[in-house]
């Protein structure tokens, strides 16, 4: 469990980062569905690096088919549409407290989003990543799995899952 207080924040194992500068919370990468999607983890994300002075990523996973024999792989959305998710989310992160940030746009099969996540997050390097979880039943998680879980064993980095309760952005 990640507890934050304007002073302090605690993270399993006892690790307590005190404002001083000397942060591991400093690369923070969030995965970026949908802009309306992803406020919960932008919000808890900026309010990090408003804390540790870090620097945000935002990626969105451009999803695509298996590819066919004839005309190759179908993508769900054209570059300028995935571009223009970040944008939207960039705004956002902006105004809850502009910490600098960076977007990169990746391209993955439908099955492999959680690990092109995970890889992201290993090649930037990111110290934590912050994900926002769709409101599921616990059953059909089970079934038919998340995103999230599967980046929360895939990823090489602490994740943080934050509640989809928080409003956008004013």
């Amino acid at each position: 469990m990640l507890t934050i207080d304007q002073r302090e924040m605690t993270v399993p194992g006892g690790a307590v980062y005190r404002g001083d500068g000397g942060s591991w919370f400093r690369r923070i990468l969030v995965p970026v569905r949908a802009p309306g999607q992803a406020y919960p983890a932008l919000a808890v994300a900026a309010r990090i690096c408003g804390m540790t002075g870090g620097v945000l990523r935002l990626v969105h996973v451009r999803t695509c088919d298996p590819p066919l024999p004839i005309v190759g792989r179908i993508y769900l959305a054209t570059p300028g549409e995935a571009t223009a998710v970040l944008d939207e989310a960039l705004l956002a992160a902006w105004a809850y407290g502009g910490p600098p940030a960076t977007t990169v746009v990746v391209d993955a099969r439908r099955g492999d989003v959680a690990a092109a996540i995970a890889w992201q997050a290993a090649a930037w390097p990111a110290d934590l990543i912050v994900l926002t979880r769709r409101p599921r039943s616990a059953l059909s998680r089970l079934v038919r799995g998340s995103v999230p879980d599967q980046v929360m064993r895939k990823a090489s980095c602490p994740v943080l899952v934050a509640t989809p309760s928080a409003t956008a952005p004013s």
